[in-house]
């Protein structure tokens, strides 16, 4: 079974294990009005990088083994693969590498893509409240854009809690997958939910958000909430990990096992439009 079905078995069974018992306290929806305490609006000149003040920038594919999933695209720090671009939007793009490039690969001796990897490790957390990200998510064949967070407790990963707060997988463009990987619940046993937007997601700016409260944490579209995971959904021994800071991360990545190769039809450059990133509630920035 690959991840995908592991990932829609998992999350059926889930929702089963959720409506036994009493009924779990209504999440919070986004609130308009409500000020953020850190947030990235990316207004500046076409072609500036995103300020390092913030942002990380996570560079290679090989000495990072594929980043865990064979993947294909060398992310770079190249204004070609993350920039502002003018309009007050931040653009990550997934392209082929150019001809004649030596970009050393963990599947094969060189990466036939680039792209990049941003992050707000050791700048920007959340520790508690909600993180919102209005973006255009590129769809096609062989890519896997995302919109993520990593615990900052210093543990290695799984220990260390991911929650994917959007991912757009390969040739299913309307899908949004949200799932939570822990010590004893990841990879293809990732707990998560996934829901369908009206239209393919690189035809539209839609807002993906979390809500990360005390034993609680649900992910919303455009509003409306589609899944919660609270300690008494994680199998045994529930191990519950996201009672700290989180950083947050964009990426484009091409390949790999999850969820598969690109070919003729992915659209080059692949691009993530991210609008704005806000984070509201309790966190460091």
């Amino acid at each position: 079974m690959n991840r995908r079905a592991r990932l829609a078995l998992v999350s059926a069974l889930v929702g089963l294990m959720s409506g036994c018992g009493s009924a779990p306290a209504e999440p919070r929806s986004p609130s308009v009005g409500e000020t953020p305490f850190w947030q990235a609006e990316f207004d500046g000149a076409a072609g500036v990088r995103p300020s390092e003040r913030f942002w990380n920038t996570e560079t290679g594919n090989r000495d990072a083994e594929g980043w865990g999933n064979n993947e294909l695209q060398y992310y770079t720090d190249d204004a070609a693969n993350s920039a502002l671009d003018g309009a007050g939007h931040l653009v990550i793009s997934a392209r082929p590498a150019p001809e004649g490039s030596d970009l050393p690969c963990f599947t094969q001796s060189s990466c036939p893509w680039t792209s990049a990897r941003l992050t707000t490790e050791g700048k920007v957390a959340l520790t508690r409240g909600r993180v919102e990200v209005r973006a255009k998510m590129p769809t096609g064949a062989g890519l896997l854009p995302a919109i993520w967070m990593l615990g900052d407790n210093g543990v290695e990963w799984p220990g260390q809690g991911e929650i994917d707060i959007c991912e757009v997988v390969g040739q299913e463009p309307r899908t949004v997958y949200g799932t939570a990987h822990g010590p004893t619940y990841f990879n293809e046993n990732g707990i998560g939910g996934t829901t369908e937007l009206p239209a393919d997601a690189s035809q539209a700016f839609h807002t993906y958000a979390v809500d990360k409260q005390p034993r609680r944490i649900t992910w919303f579209v455009d509003g409306d909430p589609y899944f919660t995971l609270t300690p008494s959904t994680l199998p045994a021994p529930g191990d519950w990990v996201f009672e700290q800071d989180m950083h947050l991360l964009l990426n484009v990545a091409v390949g790999g096992d999850w969820p598969g190769p690109p070919d003729d039809s992915t659209p080059s450059p692949a691009s993530m439009t991210v609008d704005y990133v806000r984070l509201y509630g309790e966190g460091r920035a």
